[in-house]
């Protein structure tokens, strides 16, 4: 290992949309940022991003493969509910293509990127962290190499090594492992329909969660994922292939990964270490949309690591957290409870789907899809919908 030597203000470990965004920000404020991320990685992932992280994180148009228009809900019973868009879309994008820009932009902004897998950071007597890492020499053979930081960013996915470090019992964050296979799409004739997305709740597909065909111009992410041990998602996948008329399109990749299914109850060491993103565990439940809110992550992030640069208080990293349990922590915890609820068998799946017929739900769940906010302005349509849930949970309503 070479003489630790360099000094950044700040290492951001992970380069997905969580750590290239810290990355980008803090670069922007004048820190001095290294971005450390290993290569050839990409994550299974619907790939929806909505007006609010398009219009937020400014998403040049060309990066979206597809515009969704449109969702089609498809129950245990083949009952099937499309909840139009009305005057918007979704954009689509591919996750290789999306990741590699946003870690450009942020060396653009004044990153420094490496290539490099984490090892293990360590602190010095003067309060510095060196942080270890494999960097690939340009024979293939790996060396160790080490940098000192004031402050490190962990955005290393659901089984971050950062946080099992600096953060005891991490490790056993609950997760739904998460698998897709990338297709290449058909011929507009027939039923896929390169501007909606078809989401299938049925036990068959996942026990726990639910399937995903999504659109992406040229191709098509047909996924799904469970919690549950010894749930084939492959199998599933093909069941799920057959169901939406993809079985013989050709398979350009398979990609799984674990995703987490609630926020960590702590961020940070209360030193200099701090999580961002799946490391955190900010995947929404229900829908398990990580995207915006693993950017969202990483700008509060950035933003408390430079007032912990400012100030040299360690409880500047606790703000991150806090503010975006604010922001979104009802949300989670509503999307949790109907996970819980909803999920559960197909009977309740099947009025799930039901409910989903429902204008007041369609325009209430788009509004606050879009938005990423809890849409208030209509307290009477809040309270038909409830009354509506009370009698399907009740199953009073028809199905």
């Amino acid at each position: 290992m070479q003489p630790i030597s360099e000094m950044f203000d700040v290492v951001v470990v992970g380069g997905g949309p969580s750590g290239a965004t810290a990355a980008r920000d803090l670069a922007s404020l004048g820190r001095k940022v290294l971005l450390l991320d290993r290569a050839g990685r990409i994550k299974p992932c619907g790939g929806a991003i909505p007006p609010r992280l398009i219009r937020d994180f400014d998403i040049p148009d060309h990066l979206l493969v597809a515009k969704v228009k449109s969702a089609r809900m498809v129950s245990p019973s083949d009952q099937q509910v499309d909840m139009p868009i009305d005057g918007g879309f979704v954009g689509m994008v591919d996750r290789d293509v999306f990741d590699e820009w946003l870690r450009e932009r942020a060396a653009q902004a004044g990153a420094e990127r490496r290539t490099g897998l984490f090892g293990r950071f360590e602190r010095d007597q003067s309060g510095s962290t060196m942080v270890y890492f494999e960097a690939r020499e340009a024979d293939g053979s790996s060396t160790e190499r080490a940098v000192r930081t004031r402050a490190l960013i962990g955005a290393d996915g659901a089984l971050s090594a950062v946080a099992r470090q600096c953060l005891p019992g991490a490790d056993r964050l609950p997760f739904v492992f998460a698998y897709h296979e990338i297709v290449r799409s058909p011929r507009p004739e027939g039923q896929f329909d390169g501007t909606r997305c078809d989401v299938y709740y049925r036990g068959t597909i996942s026990p726990d969660f639910y399937g995903w065909v999504f659109p992406h111009g040229d191709t098509v992410s047909v996924g799904t994922g469970s919690a549950r041990k010894g749930f084939s998602l492959r199998d599933s996948v093909v069941g799920l292939r057959d169901a939406a008329g993809l079985a013989s399109a050709e398979t350009i990749r398979r990609e799984g990964a674990p995703i987490p299914l609630h926020p960590l109850p702590r961020w940070d060491d209360g030193q200099s270490v701090l999580l961002a993103g799946d490391a955190a565990g900010v995947v929404a439940p229900a829908s398990g949309e990580g995207i915006y809110y693993a950017m969202i992550g990483g700008r509060l992030s950035a933003e408390a690591v430079d007032l912990f640069l400012e100030t040299g208080d360690a409880k500047a990293l606790r703000t991150a957290r806090k503010r975006f349990m604010k922001m979104h922590g009802l949300v989670f915890w509503i999307l949790g409870v109907m996970q819980w609820y909803w999920y559960s068998n197909d009977r309740r799946r099947e009025r799930f789907v039901s409910i989903c017929r429902d204008r007041d739900v369609q325009k209430l769940t788009w509004d606050a899809y879009m938005n990423k906010e809890l849409v208030r302005a209509k307290p009477v349509a809040h309270v038909r919908i409830f009354f509506k849930n009370l009698a399907h949970m009740a199953g009073l309503a028809r199905a």
